[in-house]
């Protein structure tokens, strides 16, 4: 049986789909991510079989009919605009960064899923093993710390150690987790227990 999420962008900017579609799939590994342009492509395919919906404003606007019944699974790609927020649609701002945008969705899905499934059942990103068997505990302290967006002498100052033995530990996490961003090294931290998004 495939329990992998199937997760539906309905946006026309070329743009923004291929780059939120990269943002996702780093993020949830296992979920089929499908891009629609219009409207009317997502309702020539499975409308219902998708556990959340990416939408434009333009298309929330216009088809409201449909995605005010599943406002827990739809996100409005837009400014974060107050229009959205007093109908109690979830906004992603679109034009936030990388790091941003990955803490703002990490955000949305913790608040759309208390009754849906659970953050636990989402596999550790990228390893497939325990974050214990692959770094030290002070690794962990530094990836905590760099997640919260301290640069290397900050961190350096708060473990009392020198700059070099930070740098050190980064390269270390970096090649042990393959993943080089501070976004990816965000939601591994998230995955696996080590913060909370509300935290960060």
């Amino acid at each position: 049986m495939n329990t992998s999420p199937e997760i539906a962008i309905i946006e026309p900017n070329t743009l923004t789909c291929l780059g939120l579609k990269g943002i996702l799939e780093k993020m949830i590994p296992m979920a089929t991510i499908r891009i629609f342009r219009r409207f009317n492509e997502l309702m020539d395919d499975t409308p219902d079989m998708y556990a959340h919906y990416f939408i434009s404003a333009q298309v929330y606007v216009e088809h409201n009919a449909f995605f005010l019944p599943r406002k827990r699974k739809t996100i409005v790609l837009a400014s974060d605009s107050p229009q959205f927020q007093l109908s109690g649609v979830p906004v992603l701002n679109i034009y936030e960064g990388e790091e941003e945008l990955v803490k703002s969705i990490l955000k949305l899905h913790q608040h759309a899923h208390h009754g849906g499934y659970p953050m636990k059942d989402m596999p550790p990103v990228p390893a497939q093993q325990p974050c214990q068997e692959l770094l030290s505990a002070r690794e962990i302290e530094v990836l905590v710390l760099l997640s919260k967006g301290l640069i290397n002498k900050e961190i350096a100052d708060k473990l009392n150690i020198s700059l070099t033995t930070v740098i050190t530990h980064r390269k270390n996490i970096t090649e042990k987790l393959g993943i080089k961003s501070v976004s990816g090294l965000t939601i591994y931290a998230v995955m696996n227990g080590y913060i909370e998004v509300d935290r960060i």
